[in-house]
């Protein structure tokens, strides 16, 4: 029964390790969206993670939202600094998230100011 139980208890780190590695580390898509810089903030009540969200139209569908690493400080300071203005994001799509990491699936990992039209 012990060996059982202690089985048990390693495929399940075994399986947790192997689903986050492979949800961290293995990238969807990669790509590039473009719009007004509509907002960026820090939330959360047991993780604070950074969201924003782009505008790229009039209507709701065409809003992306996004998250922002921690450890990316200097696209963190970069979106605060261009906010209401126009931006080109580069963003990498994983096929998940965790709560620690942000709301969405989308993490920008570049911003770049564009010119205004």
């Amino acid at each position: 029964m012990k060996k059982i139980l202690i089985g048990i208890v390693f495929g399940a780190i075994l399986f947790f390790a192997l689903y986050y590695t492979a949800v961290y580390y293995i990238t969807y898509s990669e790509g590039y969206r473009a719009g007004e810089l509509v907002k960026i903030s820090h939330k959360g009540v047991f993780f604070k993670t950074w969201e924003g969200k782009l505008s790229q139209g009039i209507s709701d569908e065409l809003q992306f939202e996004f998250s922002v690493e921690e450890n990316q400080k200097e696209v963190i300071e970069s979106l605060k600094n261009l906010q209401g203005h126009k931006v080109k994001v580069t963003y990498k799509e994983r096929f998940g998230t965790f709560p620690w990491l942000g709301d969405t699936k989308y993490y920008v990992t570049k911003v770049t100011k564009t010119e205004q039209h």
